[in-house]
């Protein structure tokens, strides 16, 4: 006969007693529990899990200064929300079942059941607000993606300003077979955004990733000049534009995924430098010195320009050069200086103009003079923003919040004072009036512009209305410091901490950015005597280049500005030039601020309502 115990009194009685004989307690009866009760708890139970996930994680992509992070969670977001409202629904519906199992056929688990209907019921509200929100934020940040993506952008002169060369699209890439050194190269096209280009032929293979075609040629010249290196390695050059991101996305994808086909050498620029130099992906790069490459001794060797040193700089360690300077300039036509002032000599016009002075107040007087004469002192406001912008003290976010610089600031004054005055043409950098005054044929002759070497070689020469001197405005232009120093634009390389070629890597990075001697790639680049294309009767422009030591013992005179020797002026230029203030959202705030000036300096809004609606564009557009 089986038996069980009172769970009261501990007495043995019969298994089938429904009322223990010792102490008279009543047995409870043998129900199952409600399955549907069950799993109400259960899906309740999950959606209070959800809840919190989806809004920390809202949270977290709302504070985030990570793309990557953004886009990570602002997905597990909204999953999680999603997840939240269906468990809230799913638990409310089983646990309502569970309850009346109880009542109809007094099945077990109403106290689960209830708890089950009352935590949907209440995370049910909040879960549909939660997932609403976040699904309307993420309908807006895809949005302003898209935006981005399909906005067109134009090649080499872009309204960024932060490339120095003109890019070729895809579409214009020809597929072809060089045979030259025993055909140490070959390029192909393929069908995609993708381009690559191959030197050597050694065992042993060097991953080299670009935005442009610039860094592989220079391998090319490398490998002609030195034969052994091209016995010994293969370069494979993969070429992506950086059009809509393109660039970043495929680089940080090879990066993340390592192996053999992840670039050993790869280059940013100064658009997005920061990322790789000092932000989320600089945890790839290689300081130089773990190259081999004594970095310190030859950075003082060359006298590279501190700027750009610390822009390739990591927790104190060298991890990026650049290979041009890009501190820049005053150019200024010498016939309107002649006119105006008497003279076209650069020492008097920096005298005149206030170069190195930090400050605008000379210039202006100066542009009050060529305005007398009936000439423009720029183009457009927008020539001297460059230079506001980029000679600034603080950056656009400190500690994370939005900061305006007081010289950044004082922007709106300059654009309202040249546009009362009538100081410029109005024009606007990167369009056709702009050209337009290069050429000498806009409303007013245009006195000056401000720019690096990359201004002159790849922009104004072309849009000077001629090819020699006495042809358009060529021949008219000279150099000199600018009132206020700063940098436009460059390009940094970088050497993976994982590659397994640091010989190879080392040899072609010590050589393109420090290599002062006269056959190293900054004085071929300095003297013009770069053989880009293999073939020696085209000629190379004269640019300037990382070291003032090249840049001092070479040529760097122009006929496009009247056989002047350019290089001491921007070798002052790159010194006076900063990067302290230097972000990766300087494009686009940057872009936000001189909108706002505009429509200040035209009347369309006040000085405070100009500020205003700066902030909220950032707000509106970058979460801060």
């Amino acid at each position: 006969m089986l038996m069980k115990k009172c769970p009261k009194c501990c007495a043995t009685v019969e298994n089938e007693a429904e009322v223990c004989s010792n102490c008279g307690n009543v047995f409870p009866e043998n129900r199952p529990f409600s399955k549907a009760g069950i799993a109400g708890f259960i899906c309740s139970v999950s959606a209070l899990a959800s809840v919190p996930t989806a809004l920390f994680s809202y949270f977290v992509m709302m504070i985030s200064d990570s793309a990557r992070s953004v886009r990570f969670f602002l997905i597990l977001s909204v999953v999680s929300s999603i997840a939240a409202v269906i468990c809230c629904l799913l638990g409310f519906i089983f646990s309502l079942k569970g309850l009346k199992d109880f009542k109809k056929e007094n099945l077990r688990g109403r106290g689960i059941a209830s708890a089950g209907l009352i935590m949907s019921s209440v995370l049910g509200g909040i879960g549909a607000t939660a997932v609403t929100i976040i699904v309307v934020q993420a309908l807006i940040i895809v949005s302003i993606l898209a935006a981005l993506i399909l906005s067109p952008s134009s090649s080499g002169s872009s309204s960024s300003g932060s490339s120095s060369y003109v890019y070729r699209e895809p579409s214009d890439w020809t597929s072809e077979t060089t045979d030259y050194d025993n055909q140490i190269m070959t390029e192909e096209e393929t069908t995609t955004d993708k381009r690559t280009m191959i030197y050597g032929t050694g065992p042993e293979t060097i991953n080299l990733w670009s935005f442009t075609d610039e860094i592989p040629k220079m391998v090319g010249q490398y490998i002609r000049q030195n034969p052994e290196f091209a016995d010994k390695y293969t370069v494979e050059c993969t070429i992506i534009a950086t059009d809509g991101g393109a660039y970043q996305t495929a680089l940080d994808n090879a990066l993340a995924a390592g192996g053999d086909t992840a670039p050993d050498i790869y280059s940013a620029e100064a658009a997005f430098v920061l990322k790789y130099s000092q932000g989320d992906m600089s945890k790839f790069a290689s300081p130089y010195k773990d190259l081999g490459i004594d970095v310190d001794a030859k950075i003082k060797e060359a006298d590279i320009a501190q700027y750009s040193v610390d822009i390739g700089t990591c927790d104190g360690k060298v991890v990026a050069l650049g290979y041009q300077a890009t501190g820049c300039v005053m150019i200024y036509n010498a016939e309107v200086a002649k006119d105006v002032f008497g003279t076209d000599d650069p020492e008097e016009i920096e005298k005149i103009t206030g170069a190195g002075s930090g400050n605008w107040d000379k210039f202006f007087e100066a542009a009050e003079k060529l305005k007398e004469k009936g000439y423009a002192a720029v183009s457009g406001p927008s020539d001297i923003w460059n230079a506001v912008e980029n000679s600034a003290d603080k950056p656009w976010l400190v500690d994370g919040q939005l900061t305006i610089d007081p010289k950044r600031e004082k922007y709106l004054d300059i654009a309202k004072t040249l546009k009362d005055n009538g100081w410029s043409n109005d024009s606007e950098s990167w369009n056709e009036p702009w050209y337009t005054d290069m050429k000498g044929e806009g409303p007013q002759k245009v006195f000056a512009f401000f720019g690096p070497a990359w201004l002159i070689n790849y922009v104004m020469i072309g849009n000077s209305g001629g090819n020699k001197i006495g042809e358009g405005t060529y021949g008219q232009w000279r150099v000199c410091a600018p009132p206020v120093g700063f940098f436009w634009g460059g390009t940094w390389i970088f050497a993976n901490k994982d590659t397994n070629k640091k010989e190879g890597v080392a040899e072609l990075l010590e050589w393109i950015t420090l290599d002062c001697s006269d056959t190293g790639l900054q004085y071929l680049w300095a003297n013009g005597l770069v053989d880009w294309d293999n073939d020696p009767n085209t000629t190379t422009a004269k640019d300037t280049v990382a070291s003032a030591v090249v840049m001092a013992k070479s040529d760097g005179s122009l006929d496009f500005c009247g056989r002047q020797n350019v290089f001491p002026a921007f070798i002052n230029g790159n010194k006076y030039a900063s990067a302290k203030a230097l972000t990766p959202y300087d494009d686009m705030i940057g872009g936000y601020f001189e909108d706002a000036a505009e429509q200040y300096a035209t009347g369309e809004v006040s000085r405070e309502e100009a500020i205003e609606n700066f902030k909220t564009n950032v707000q509106d557009n970058l979460w801060y």
